[in-house]
């Protein structure tokens, strides 16, 4: 989160560090010189959470899909024009701020059976590295902590655009996916169905729908 490219224009070829037996290759792999309007990007972001949505869906029955979001978070996103890999995200979310649209379902979710949310209050992810695969993708990998378990995750990462809004504010805008096993994370609450399979899928994907604003201070 936070990563916004637009285009790749050049490749920067930095001369390796003596003795670090580096190559080329190896250092543009990391960092590509982008659009150079995206430097005037380069800064310290937010997520809007009025214009944003940290979502999940996951099969229900084998037949349906359940989507839910979180409204409660805290972000802090940095972006580097000139250097992707610099560009760094952290995200804490407040898991008893879910919502699917059935209260009843919210309230099973929030409990022992999944989140356990007295327990657990907060799910995080903190960005551990950004590389730029080219056009207008990112991948962003971090470390994703749900129920006291920690677990790598790969993001894609796709830029939308930058504007200047009306009340002046400075917005870029991004997709992000990716797809968990939530039982890697303890949470394997389930049931079996009659005909075959489980009522709740294991696969979870996760949706970032983000507006970020550029932070004033």
């Amino acid at each position: 989160m936070g990563i916004f490219g637009r285009r790749q224009t050049a490749v920067s070829e930095p001369t390796p560090a003596a003795g670090t037996g580096a190559s080329v290759a190896e250092a543009t792999s990391r960092d590509v010189a982008l659009d150079p309007a995206l430097r005037a990007l380069t800064g310290q972001w937010t997520i809007d959470r009025p214009h944003s949505r940290i979502g999940f869906s996951v099969r229900h029955a084998m037949v349906t899909t359940v989507r839910g979001a979180f409204a409660d978070y805290d972000s802090a996103l940095y972006f580097d024009g000139a250097r992707p890999s610099e560009s760094r995200a952290e995200l804490v979310i407040r898991v008893a701020s879910v919502d699917t649209g059935v209260e009843q379902r919210d309230a099973h979710i929030v409990g022992a059976d999944f989140f356990d949310a007295r327990r657990y209050p907060e799910m995080t992810f903190r960005s551990t590295s950004t590389v730029h695969e080219g056009g207008e993708t990112f991948r962003m990998t971090g470390d994703l902590t749900i129920r006291d378990v920690t677990r790598p995750v790969d993001l894609q990462l796709d830029y939308l655009g930058s504007v200047l809004d009306p009340f002046g504010f400075e917005r870029a805008g991004f997709d992000g996916t990716t797809t968990i096993d939530r039982t890697e994370w303890g949470l394997v609450y389930n049931q079996r169905l009659k005909a075959g399979g489980t009522m709740v899928s294991e696969k979870v994907r996760l949706q970032f729908d983000i507006s970020a604003i550029r932070s004033t201070s």
